[in-house]
């Protein structure tokens, strides 16, 4: 057989010439489009079901992970079940066999996670963790203001509200998540001797903060050959809304009661539970880029650059 090669070769020179500066032109282009990665992505097929519940971490074990594992142990495909709570939420993590495609491993578990739903706390936030894998963290960057004119609440706005959906919509971006600064909230401080004294309890003032802060339609009204469509619009923009939230109607005074009546309302920063560092300059606003599965990580940072 290596004689009939070698006799070919010696009669066909040329062609065996040709043959060969092709397939190093095809090896040269090769080697300059075909991706690599430093990090090969040997991770298991893993799906996350996160979820958010403002209760004990032996209450969340008992009354969520341990129900949502006990659901997905009959799935098929899957090699192992792991959870994990603390006080506030709860993750499981799901490991399919090798090979398994991560959407229909990601739509079984949906499945599986509704029929469960109807029978978890109510009050329970659940749902699925990005579309990536455990090296999807491509790229990370900081937010800075060199004159000191934002704080780092604002700084932290821009990155929720701005920065976040302009870099989510980068082709092979599964997730932009923020982190550093303080986010805003509208803080109700309720005084109980206030409340003593108007004969109002806290489920009240809750039950009107929730129930003012939202939109409602109504219908159309027709008049003169014209329709007019009627709506209520009481989606809060301020602490002036807020405080003029009626909480309840004295039976043996004609004036409501007001949320400034029982407590003070302000402008803070929620409560974090970490904090991040720039070369040591103190506290800093920056975002984490996640990678979706199978992408090209070199590819999808340039992506982000450009954007």
């Amino acid at each position: 057989m290596i004689k009939r090669v070698i006799e070919f070769s010696a009669h066909n020179r040329f062609l065996v010439i040709s043959l060969t500066v092709v397939l190093l032109f095809f090896g040269f282009y090769s080697l300059n489009k075909i991706p690599l990665d430093a990090i090969p992505d040997l991770s298991d097929t893993q799906v996350i079901i996160y979820s958010k519940w403002d209760r004990s971490p032996e209450i969340l074990e008992k009354q969520v992970t341990y129900p949502i594992i006990a659901s997905l142990l009959g799935a098929p495909k899957i090699k192992s079940v792991r959870g994990f709570s603390d006080f506030g939420y709860s993750y499981v993590y799901v490991i399919f066999e090798d090979g398994t495609d991560l959407y229909w491993a990601r739509s079984r578990v949906m499945e599986y996670l509704n029929r469960i739903a109807a029978q978890l706390p109510r009050g329970v936030q659940t749902e699925l963790g990005p579309d990536a894998t455990s090296v999807g963290w491509v790229f990370q960057y900081a937010l800075g203001d060199d004159l000191g004119k934002m704080t780092s609440a604002e700084l932290r706005s821009l990155q929720d509200w701005n920065i976040r959906y302009q870099l989510q919509s980068v082709q092979g971006v599964s997730e932009v998540a923020g982190l550093g600064g303080f986010v805003k909230q509208f803080q109700v401080q309720v005084d109980p001797k206030k409340l003593a004294l108007l004969q109002v309890t806290l489920p009240q003032v809750m039950d009107a903060i929730r129930n003012t802060n939202q939109e409602s339609g109504g219908r159309v009204i027709e008049f003169s050959g014209t329709e007019a469509m009627v709506r209520s619009q009481g989606l809060i923009s301020n602490t002036e809304e807020l405080e003029n939230t009626v909480v309840a109607f004295p039976e043996k005074s004609r004036a409501p009661i007001l949320i400034k009546q029982v407590a003070t309302v302000s402008i803070g920063p929620e409560m974090r539970r970490g904090i991040t560092d720039l070369d040591g300059k103190g506290d800093a606003v920056g975002g984490i880029i996640v990678m979706r599965h199978g992408e090209d990580a070199p590819t999808v940072i340039s992506r982000v650059k450009e954007k």
